[in-house]
Formats: C-alpha cells, sequence, structure tokens
C-alpha cells in the first residue's frame, strides 16, 4: 500500500486502503447513514464484505474468524445503534483476549453532543472493556488510527480496539499516508522473560514433587502448544486445560486429567487442590476455576506466566512471576528445566499414580433417559465421533457448551470456540459463520441451544446466501437448561421463566428451510448416528438440527457458585472422600 502513499483521496478510501494495507481479507458488518460513505470504496475493492443481519452477529462472527486464523477480525457497524450493537461482542473478546477491530461511523463532527440522530458516545461506552479506542475527526488521522487499531489489538495479551470515525472525515479529501511502522510512546509489551525468572522457575519444578500444568487460553493465542507439549512431558507431570484452553494439549493424552473448574473433572479439580506447585501458563485464576479463592490450592506454590503483568498476582499471589510471551517463555524454561532437572529430578510417580487412579475411578459419563428420550450428552459425544478430526466446534452458553467441552476430545489448538468469559448467549451461530469463512475447507458445527439459538438465528440467512455452509445442532430440551438446572437444585424445582416450549413453537427445521437451509430432527436415540451422518455429507448449505432431547439432564461434575472446590459433587453426590485417597 505504500505506492498510494501521497495520493489524494477521500477519508473514506484511506479508511478501506488503510485495511487492505493491513491485511484484512474479510469484514463483516451492516451500512448505515453514519457510515454509508465507507461503503462506496468498499464496493470496489477486493476486501471481502459479508452483510450479516445485525451487528452483534458481525462482532461475533469477526471472533470466530479470528480465534480460527490468530488474526484480528472486523466488523463494521454505522453510529447510534448500529455501534451500541457490538458493545456485547466487544465485551465477550476483551474476557477471551480475541483480537478484534471494530470500525463505527459517527455522526459529522459538529454535531457530536448534540444528541444529534443517530448519535451515540461509543467511544465512552466501549472503553472500559476495550483494549483501546480511537474517535477520528480528521481524515488525515484515519491511517494511522487503522495501523494502531490492529498493532494494539494483535500486539501483547489480545483484545478489541473501536475506531470510531466521524461521517465528515470519512467525506473530506485527505493525503494517503499509511505508516511503515508502528511505536507507541508507554506501550511496549514484554516479549522475552527474564532469565532470573526462568532460573527461579526451573528450581522451584525441580523442588516439587506434585506439580500441576495449569494451562489457559493464552496458549492458544501464543501459538505456543508443541511448545507446552515438549515441556510438560519433559517434566512428566499432569496436565489441566482450562475451558479456553481446550485443545492447547491433546485432550487423549496420557498426561491430560482434562478440565478444572465448576464443572470440570474430579481428577483436574483435585489436582489442583492437592498440588504442592502449579505451573500456570496464560491462565488467570477465573473463578469459576478457582471456586471458592481463599480454599483454593492452599498447599500450592504458584509459577505464573503471562504476557499481561495486570494479571501477575491480580487474584492469587505468585511466587514465580514471569512475564512474557508464553511461546518464548516456553523455549525459554524447556533448556533451564533440563539442566535444573538433571541434579534434581523428583519422582513424581506417586503423584501420577494418585491422579491417574482419581481419573479411572471419577470418569466424565452420563446415564440414558429412563424414558427412552435422546441425551444430550450422547448426541454431542457421537457428533464428536463421527466427525473428522479437524472439525471445528463452536458452543454458545450453557449446558450444551458445558457437555460440549466434556464430550469431545479436542486434540488441536483453534478447534474448539467458545463464550467463556462473558459467557454470551447467541454466540454460536455468527461465531460458527466467521469461523467458516476462516476456514472454508473444514467441517464447522455450532453446538447450540435452543434458548442460544433464538437470540442470532437470523445470521443463517447470511451463511445461506453467502455459501457458509456450517452445521448446526440445537440440544432443544425446551428449556434455558442451566437456569433450569439450578433451579432444580438450590430453588426447590420452582421453574420460574425458564420453559421455552421450544419443542412447539418454533419448528426449527422449518424455520431453517425458510431461511435457506436444510432442517432436520431427530427425537429418537437410533436415529441419533443417522441423522449427525445426513447432516454432514450435505456440504452446499447450512444444516441446522432439531435434537430433541430429555429435558433434565445435568451437567456433572459440579461446583457450586461461591463453593470450595474441595466440595465437587457428582451427580448429586457428596464430594469424594479425599482423605481415603492419601493426597
Amino acid at each position: 500500500m505504500a505506492t498510494y502513499n501521497g495520493t489524494s483521496m477521500s477519508g473514506a478510501s484511506a479508511l478501506v486502503k488503510s485495511l487492505e494495507a493491513s491485511g484484512v481479507e474479510v469484514a463483516f458488518g451492516i451500512p448505515g447513514g453514519a457510515v454509508l460513505p465507507l461503503y462506496d470504496p468498499l464496493f470496489d475493492s477486493k476486501l471481502r464484505h459479508i452483510l450479516v443481519r445485525h451487528e452483534q452477529g458481525a462482532g461475533h462472527a469477526a471472533t470466530g474468524y479470528a480465534q480460527v486464523t490468530g488474526r484480528a477480525g472486523v466488523c463494521i457497524a454505522t453510529s447510534g445503534p448500529g455501534a451500541t450493537n457490538l458493545v456485547t461482542p466487544l465485551a465477550d473478546a476483551a474476557m477471551d483476549s480475541v483480537p478484534l477491530v471494530a470500525i463505527t461511523g459517527q455522526v459529522p463532527s459538529a454535531a457530536i453532543g448534540t444528541d444529534a440522530f443517530q448519535e451515540a458516545d461509543i467511544r465512552g461506552i466501549t472503553m472500559p472493556f476495550t483494549k483501546h479506542n480511537f474517535l477520528v475527526t480528521n481524515p488525515n488521522d484515519i491511517p494511522r488510527a487503522i495501523a494502531e487499531a490492529f498493532y494494539i489489538a494483535t500486539s501483547g495479551r489480545p483484545g478489541p480496539v473501536l475506531v470510531d470515525v466521524s461521517k465528515d472525515a470519512l467525506q473530506a479529501q485527505t493525503t494517503f499516508d499509511f505508516p511503515s511502522s508502528i511505536s507507541l510512546a508507554g506501550y511496549n509489551p514484554q516479549i522475552a522473560p527474564t532469565n532470573q525468572a526462568i532460573e527461579d522457575a526451573a528450581a522451584l519444578i525441580a523442588r516439587s514433587s506434585k506439580p500441576v500444568f495449569y494451562v489457559g487460553g493464552g496458549v492458544i493465542k501464543a501459538n505456543a502448544h508443541r511448545e507446552l507439549l515438549e515441556l510438560a512431558e519433559l517434566l512428566g507431570a499432569p496436565v489441566v486445560t482450562t475451558l479456553m484452553a481446550l485443545g492447547s494439549f491433546p485432550g487423549s493424552h496420557p498426561l491430560h486429567l482434562g478440565m478444572p473448574g465448576m464443572h470440570g473433572t474430579v481428577a483436574a479439580v483435585t489436582s489442583l487442590q492437592k498440588a504442592d506447585l502449579l505451573i500456570t501458563l496464560g491462565a488467570r485464576f477465573d473463578d469459576r476455576v478457582t471456586g471458592k479463592l481463599s480454599t483454593f490450592a492452599q498447599n500450592a506454590k504458584i509459577i505464573h506466566a503471562d504476557i499481561d503483568p495486570a494479571e501477575i498476582s491480580k487474584n492469587r499471589f505468585a511466587d514465580v512471576p514471569i512475564i512474557g510471551d508464553l511461546k518464548v517463555t516456553i523455549k525459554a524454561l524447556i533448556p533451564a528445566l533440563t539442566k535444573a532437572l538433571a541434579k534434581n529430578r523428583p519422582d513424581l510417580t506417586p503423584w501420577l499414580r494418585q491422579m491417574n487412579s482419581l481419573r479411572d475411578k471419577y470418569p466424565l459419563g452420563f446415564d440414558n433417559p429412563p424414558d427412552g428420550a435422546v441425551s444430550p450428552q450422547s448426541v454431542i459425544q457421537r457428533i464428536g465421533k463421527i466427525s473428522d478430526p479437524d472439525t471445528i466446534y463452536v458452543a454458545g452458553v450453557g449446558q450444551h457448551q458445558m457437555w460440549a467441552s466434556q464430550f469431545v476430545s479436542y486434540e488441536k489448538p483453534r478447534t474448539w470456540l467458545n463464550s467463556g468469559g462473558l459467557g454470551t448467549m447467541g454466540y454460536a451461530v455468527p461465531a460458527a459463520m466467521g469461523a467458516k469463512v476462516a476456514a472454508p475447507d473444514t467441517t464447522v458445527w455450532a453446538i447450540d441451544g435452543d434458548g442460544c439459538f433464538q437470540m442470532t438465528n437470523q445470521e443463517l440467512t447470511t451463511c445461506a446466501l453467502n455459501n457458509i455452509p456450517i452445521k448446526v445442532a440445537i440440544i432443544n430440551n425446551e428449556s434455558l437448561g442451566m437456569v433450569r438446572q439450578w433451579q432444580t437444585l438450590f430453588y426447590e424445582s420452582r421453574y420460574s421463566n425458564t420453559n421455552l416450549e421450544s419443542k412447539r413453537v418454533p419448528n426449527f427445521p422449518m424455520l431453517a428451510e425458510a431461511m435457506g437451509c436444510v432442517g432436520l430432527s431427530c427425537d429418537r436415540p437410533e436415529d441419533v448416528d443417522k441423522t449427525i451422518e445426513k447432516a454432514m455429507s450435505i456440504n452446499d448449505q447450512p444444516v441446522v438440527v432439531d435434537f430433541r432431547v430429555h429435558r433434565d439432564a445435568m451437567v456433572w461434575p459440579m461446583v457450586a457458585a461461591g463453593a470450595s472446590n474441595d466440595d465437587i459433587q457428582i451427580a448429586r453426590q457428596t464430594a469424594p472422600d479425599w482423605d481415603s485417597q492419601e493426597l
């Protein structure tokens, strides 16, 4: 794009050229009055624009695209309600550290602050949950703002950046000048860890007899999965991967204990509780993992490696803090640990035997419904078995999300997408759309609930019209399932406003057909496999399958909100007798 430098053009053209110069291939958006000048030069650009049906869909699609590619996703909206409809995707991306650049139109600069038609202070609204944001009123500032936005979104800890551009800045003439490099005063993410931190971590690991790798989504963001595998096998310690880290370590690996947290495996939860050392890589000690924080891993020392210094010791004091890119950090830790273990290699055999015993004694499982209805867990498990190993799974939020995390084995990074931190219902369909755009030759399954699906299913029209053949499995228990589960357990089965009646209205297969998709349904256990195989055979249209499942299936194990991880419940049982395990 340097060839365009010095060329006179409109601010809108400068914005499009800046997106092209930033390597953008696709953007998701909807035009409107304030951003309309941008859409005219976009008409002539090679940049692919996908016209969504709702701005929230644009934001989640950009997130899905970013999570699969590792590059920044792009979404575009007009001022006022267009921009405010991006608030949820931006907050979602911030919580899950997803690189996102949102372009919003704004009313003319002279009208800002006058409550003009479709005016909203989107910069002020989104400031708490964007990594940075810009209000651009001078067309000369557009190229640099876009370049800086992509640099900030993708460097350090990834996150969303908003660029709000006034309509008059888009319409005015400017001389295009795209910066060849970006350097921002005060923003210098630390990439390489200090030698002292690496040496201290290696020494502490070599003294540990009950270490656990506590792995978070940062490992995937840093593309450090190969390094993690090498480090884990070097030490031979158990590995737990959080909801956002599934696929960062092969789910079938003998060292993998599963997912920790509120609905984690007994072995994973217990390993953290009973460890003497947590080797924490790109995780943030989230409340869904720690349970009651004061009782979490009370006897463990903490090594905490993260590129974001604000996370270090935020929730749990780090005995050895390591600030830096995780790929660089783990690469440095491998030779340091090799040297430390040559001097003193602890015997981890008893520790591994205890954890493996728990994994064998308390495996994930489910009972088939006594009334002969379809088991939701079995549907998801069979999708995982029948689909090819490169399949990308995108989940909404709720019971189906937890079952998808439990009953599909994730062997590769970037094959499991979900809204982890914000817990956004309606995430799955548009995020699956973005994922399929990013990986058009890969099967993409959206595992959705009947409640989530009804929030953003209009994007199936977008998929049908743009040849984006995602597959959607609706786990239809005609309820807000996770809320119903809590009402069963904690509110004496008083089901206040959780009955969706989704097996009656709407008719999901007919709705799918109306939006240009193939609609299928399944309500008998013996039909599950052939229905999945039918969906798998259709690759030229989006497919929606209404799996009508047992209503009262529950997600187990479970640690109740605010409870200690020591009180993990296994299908309404009390916690295992830890004393008898001699841990």
